[in-house]
């Protein structure tokens, strides 16, 4: 463990110091060294500290990746200005944000580029100089997979669950792949009509809408999105009803543990093409190695990494 006062950072049980011989030792202790972490909560079975110390290592870097578990350090997002201050101080290279700290991290930061600040939610952080960036690779994440798995498919409109963090990021991916018009579901309906005003203010015209009534929403969309922790392992379930699922929609789900959610399980079972998290998850980590690093990292390996875990 890592301490930085009375906070301590777990490292991931990813093999990260198993070295099996003395000269693959040597190269690894003189290899250039990147210390970055995860901040969140129920993060210990994450498949991402693997997947960036995996590449690390093909990359020829002594790559460490930590947990910074706010559920197993007891903490709540109250602590994020002692946990970002440790990290920098303790000389990380950045930090992976997820639930329940992509917004409540942007007070604490020195500058956000223009994708962080337009979606108002925060992935990526990079310390540099002295000076903490916020990034959003979420939206490029979702993007890239949506392009893989499900752009054949109509897409005129897309009913989206959850309006937080990690739904303002797919929101703009959506309408950046051509959704055309999105709609938002949040048990906080004043949060699903401020993200749909940001889109319309973004994009133009009006793209999206805080959705009125649910059933008639699902009945006439070409595809449903979760956005929300409901399906993670922590929160089992589904974000609507099963009865409303149709085998007319395709549906995604940005939960990638586990990665076969009760949503995508019913769905798949109606004969509805589905995307699980998987892909977003894996993308975001490209855009985040890119950051941390400097280097290029290569996507199909991050891919076969995640898959192998």
């Amino acid at each position: 463990m890592l301490h930085a006062g009375t906070v301590c950072f777990q490292s991931a049980e990813t093999g990260s110091g198993s070295i099996g011989n003395s000269s693959l030792a040597a190269q690894y202790a003189s290899a250039q060294s990147v210390l970055v972490g995860l901040i969140g909560s129920g993060i210990q079975a994450s498949r991402t500290p693997a997947m960036h110390e995996r590449e690390g290592a093909e990359q020829g870097l002594r790559y460490i990746y930590k947990l910074i578990d706010l559920d197993v350090l007891r903490l709540g997002p109250e602590s994020l200005p002692e946990l970002v201050t440790g990290a920098q101080r303790m000389g990380f290279a950045g930090l992976n944000v997820t639930y329940p700290c992509k917004q409540a991290i942007i007070p604490l930061l020195d500058e956000l580029t223009p994708d962080a600040q337009a979606l108002g939610a925060v992935n990526t952080v990079v310390f540099r100089e002295g000076r903490s960036i916020g990034h959003n690779t979420d939206w490029w994440g979702f993007a890239e997979s949506f392009k893989r798995e499900l752009m054949d498919l109509a897409r005129e409109r897309v009913v989206q669950f959850g309006a937080g963090g990690a739904g303002a990021a797919v929101a703009h991916a959506l309408l950046t792949v051509g959704v055309g018009t999105l709609e938002i579901v949040d048990t906080d309906k004043s949060r699903a009509e401020q993200l749909a005003s940001e889109l319309c203010e973004r994009f133009g015209g009006e793209r999206a809408a805080a959705a009125d009534d649910l059933k008639p929403a699902v009945s006439r969309a070409n595809g449903i999105v979760n956005t929300t922790p409901v399906g993670m392992a922590k929160y089992p379930g589904m974000a609507l009803p099963a009865p409303l699922l149709h085998p007319g929609v395709w549906v995604a789900d940005i939960v990638y543990f586990p990665l076969e959610t009760e949503l995508l399980r019913t769905a798949r079972a109606l004969g509805c093409r589905t995307m699980g998290g998987g892909g977003m998850a894996v993308f975001q980590a490209v855009g985040a190695f890119r950051l941390f690093t400097g280097i290029e990292p290569d996507p199909e390996r991050m891919r076969q990494h995640f898959q192998s875990m």
